[in-house]
């Protein structure tokens, strides 16, 4: 149903939800205050059209800023617009997505502005982890309005006109040169948006992105029918397997994958799969970017600040939600410049705390290269891994074999070194020799990866993990 509006903001959710399934809530609603000649401006739904619909059947609520209407700034009655649609959309256990076109708050309301802003923050923090919150940036998104996106689960920025921002450019000493603003930095060197598109591409991820989301953090994940073969051979893994996302999209169910800031930190990958109708979260390392079958891109095996965090926050959502998680392990250490170190050690512990504490089931395939403690924080069996699966070319030890050599006989000639570096490799580094100490469970060839995974994840849908009691954790 359908209030027959024509303005952008409703031109948004039209083209976002199944046909004819918007219900508009509130639109009588206007601007309360009269300060400042507002009583003499018409404030139509007070910049913000608020409803709920459906997006491939499944219930929806969405809010959609009309930038016509006093530059769809926040104001009193159109943040309690928005507070009320978060309080539905937890009672309902629905999805609350965010269309902002929005020039800021709303000056001539001042402190009911400001408590107005506020009020929509601590909804926003209210609803986290119990449904999730996708973003949507159309137009302007600046100042205290860009903590909206940073507080969602999932942002998505339209590629020429979406503007987010703390400070703006002109306020910024060297922003001429990198504007902030723009979607393609709020993307690549921010994180804070998911992917950048047209207005249609945008409603289309949304989609494609609900329909593997859980509405609630008490519908225990999703699954749905397969029509796709479990048992189907992927024998080309092999051809780009520094590259986890053809691998993921190979095992999956129907080829579905739908990566999560992908031009950010590219060389740790973050999305979902599908597995025997089951949405799996991925996180797995890059060492190679390939497109049309060619190489475009190359990233060390490495661990890094954007890489961790990033992997950190995608695992906090999958635990909330009740996402069973699959990693793909290919590292041999840390990045290694003064830039990284001056938060690498925090950002290796906040994945590695959301890797331990997350209690869904979580497996782990060891794909190629993994030493060192790199390895032992990509949910490793000592993690808190269910299960570890390996490819039969892969290593895993302290560091490289004849690296370790050297360190070992430092004195020593070349052929000793080659010698001892040979047998530190069949001792230490070989597959089969964690494999005998129960670190991996078993070694798999690249063909039946998806067979195991799938046989995996059913056998762990029962899992149950009772915690000690605590408030939250501190980190």
């Amino acid at each position: 149903m359908s209030n027959g509006n024509d303005n952008l903001a409703m031109q948004r959710i039209a083209g976002l939800v199944d046909e004819n399934s918007f219900m508009e809530i509130g639109s009588l609603v206007t601007a309360r205050s009269t300060d400042f000649d507002l009583s003499n401006t018409d404030t139509p739904s007070d910049g913000v059209v608020t409803g709920h619909g459906l997006i491939d059947g499944n219930l929806v609520f969405v809010y959609s800023q009309d930038a016509g209407v006093l530059g769809g700034t926040i104001g009193e009655m159109h943040a309690k617009k928005i507070a009320n649609l978060y309080d539905m959309a937890i009672k309902m256990g629905a999805p609350i997505i965010c269309l902002i076109d929005c020039a800021g708050m709303r000056l001539q309301e001042s402190v009911d502005a400001l408590e107005a802003m506020g009020t929509l923050y601590a909804k926003q923090v209210a609803a986290s982890g119990v449904v999730p919150q996708i973003t949507a940036v159309f137009g302007t998104c600046g100042g205290g309005m860009s903590i909206v996106p940073a507080l969602s689960d999932f942002t998505f920025a339209e590629a020429k006109k979406a503007k987010i921002f703390v400070n703006s450019p002109n306020a910024i000493p060297g922003a001429a040169q990198c504007d902030n603003s723009s979607a393609v930095f709020q993307s690549e060197d921010a994180g804070t948006v998911d992917a950048v598109g047209s207005a249609a591409e945008i409603c289309a991820q949304i989609r494609e992105l609900v329909s593997l989301l859980p509405g609630n953090n008490a519908q225990a994940g999703v699954a749905d029918a397969c029509a796709d073969d479990l048992n189907r051979a992927c024998a080309s893994l092999d051809t780009m397997k520094g590259d986890p996302r053809y691998v993921l999209s190979e095992i999956s169910d129907g080829h579905v994958f739908v990566e999560t800031k992908a031009a950010y930190a590219k060389e740790m990958v973050t999305g979902f799969i599908r597995l025997n109708g089951m949405t799996i979260g991925a996180v797995a390392n890059a060492t190679e970017l390939y497109k049309d079958g060619e190489k475009v891109e190359s990233f060390e095996s490495s661990l890094t600040v954007k890489g961790c965090n990033k992997a950190a926050d995608f695992l906090a959502f999958c635990d909330a939600f009740e996402i069973p998680v699959v990693s793909f392990t290919n590292v041999t250490g840390f990045k290694a410049c003064m830039c990284a170190e001056k938060g690498l050690a925090k950002a290796m512990a906040r994945m590695t705390y959301a890797f331990a504490n997350a209690t869904v089931p979580k497996v782990n395939v060891i794909t190629d290269k993994a030493y060192g403690s790199a390895y032992a924080l990509m949910n490793s069996k000592a993690l808190g891994a269910d299960l570890v699966y390996a490819w039969p070319d892969a290593k895993v030890g302290m560091m490289d074999a004849t690296l370790a050599a050297k360190i070992m006989y430092a004195d020593a000639s070349a052929d000793v070194i080659a010698e001892k570096a040979k047998e530190y490799d069949a001792l230490q580094g070989d597959i089969k020799s964690a494999a005998r100490r129960g670190y991996v469970d078993r070694i798999v060839d690249y063909a039946d990866t998806r067979k195991y995974l799938v046989a995996a994840f059913e056998m762990l849908f029962t899992k149950n993990v009772d915690q000690p009691y605590k408030k939250h954790g501190a980190k």
